[in-house]
């Protein structure tokens, strides 16, 4: 018994409407109001809900079905723009030169394994766990060992800060940032690196789709069949009107004419088009939050209060950038100081 830690004392004075609690860290039994929903222990720092219940199984298979659905459209079409673009693009490249050919196809594998790689380890990849505690009773648990720690009733265990319970992954995951069915898989400490370099590969992947079925389209679509627009006649704002009119008739007409190669080579554009401007708007909220020092969950539940200081050295190690480099650029990468006069 000499190896306990000194116990503290104290004295309170029992209402008749308190009532008994344990605290489930250390074990200590504390005289709490009825109406206290959560009380943070004075000993241990853990922090206990009394309304708390065990998990519900409800939709946990729907939401499992959901995110390997929405994995495999998005593996299926990875493959379809990289075999697609393959087929209708390099025919065209290829006629250039075989040097711009050869250049290219390089630049198409390396785009190729970076993205497939980058979303393999994203999505098969452990979130990330919180780390495995000693806890359980009064003389184990030394004075503030489990500060803001809670006790997670879905995985019986307890959940440090900044950590949240995955219901689609059915367990805790350390640093979470959400859970995203694209990859099927939690966006949390382990795999967070990689998701934003998905992110960014899969963006540079787009842009160069786009240009080069750009290029590619433009030597494969049907020659325009345009009237002589020099007899139109009227007003300057009804010859620009016509003029536009026929044109479009035109270009749609042509585009009648397209071949296979020609009409998987306009989906190549538009698709990859609308991907890169919704992948560019998530990486650019991802770069806000990672600047701030938050995880989207954080953000949702700090309501406006600052949970980290804002500084680009925030991104630095979050990419794992060593400190002897960026320690030595703090007037440059610092954010400016707002000083009250």
């Amino acid at each position: 018994m000499a190896d306990l830690p000194k116990q503290e004392h104290f004295v309170a004075t029992a209402i008749e409407d308190d009532h008994e609690a344990a605290c489930w860290g250390c074990g200590l039994r504390l005289l709490l109001p009825s109406y206290s929903p959560v009380f943070k222990c004075g000993w241990c720092g853990a922090i206990t809900s009394q309304n708390e219940r065990e998990c519900e199984n409800h939709g946990f298979w729907w939401r499992r079905v959901r995110d390997r659905c929405f994995v495999c459209v998005i593996v299926g079409f990875m493959l379809f723009v990289i075999c697609g673009g393959v087929w209708a693009v390099y025919p065209v490249i290829f006629s250039v030169s075989n040097f711009c050919g050869i250049l290219h196809s390089c630049i198409t594998v390396i785009l190729s394994i970076t993205t497939v790689s980058m979303f393999s380890l994203a999505a098969f990849r452990c979130a990330g766990t919180p780390p495995i505690i000693q806890w359980g009773s009064y003389p184990v648990v030394g004075k503030g060992y489990l500060e803001n720690y809670t006790f997670c009733h879905y995985c019986s265990k307890p959940k440090s800060p900044r950590t949240h319970h995955c219901r689609s992954c059915r367990m805790c995951i350390l640093d979470m940032d959400h859970h995203c069915p694209f990859i099927g898989n939690c966006v949390g400490a382990a795999n967070h690196q990689y998701f934003i370099a998905f992110l960014v590969s899969a963006i540079i992947s787009m842009i160069y789709v786009s240009i080069m079925s750009t290029y590619a389209v433009m030597h494969v679509w049907p020659p325009l069949s345009l009237r002589a627009l020099g007899h139109l006649s009227g007003t300057n704002n009804q010859i620009v009107w016509r003029t536009f009119k026929e044109v479009i008739f035109a270009f749609l007409s042509s585009a009648l004419l397209l071949s296979t190669r020609g009409l998987v080579l306009v989906y190549l554009f538009f698709s990859s088009v609308s991907v890169e401007i919704g992948l560019s708007v998530l990486l650019w909220q991802q770069l806000c939050y990672i600047y701030l020092g938050k995880t989207y969950l954080s953000h949702l539940s700090s309501h406006g209060d600052e949970v980290g200081e804002k500084d680009c050295k925030n991104l630095f190690r979050f990419f794992g950038c060593p400190y002897f480099i960026s320690r030595y650029l703090p007037d440059v990468w610092n954010s400016p100081k707002r000083h009250n006069k």
